[in-house]
């Protein structure tokens, strides 16, 4: 799957709150935290993404569905199964 957004973009420092306990955990466990939230984000985006896009060609999607469901699709007479 494409990514929603540049992979090769410069990284940048910022702050986060997280629980303490939870983060001695994971300094405890050699869980590297940049990358987890990077995987955990990039997941995300792209979910909420792929949500905005199928939201913003319902129309669409619905009127190809319809003509498929009235008309069938061109290799309706093609296939074997």
């Amino acid at each position: 799957m494409n990514a929603f957004f540049d992979v090769r973009a410069a990284k940048k420092p910022v702050n986060v709150s997280i629980n303490s306990d939870l983060l001695a955990k994971a300094k405890e466990l050699k869980i590297n935290l940049s990358a987890t939230l990077e995987a955990a984000l990039t997941e995300l985006v792209n979910a909420r993404q792929h949500e905005l896009w199928k939201a913003q060609n319902k129309i669409a999607i619905e009127t190809y569905n319809q003509l498929v469901e009235e008309h069938g699709i061109f290799s309706d007479d093609l296939r074997n199964f």
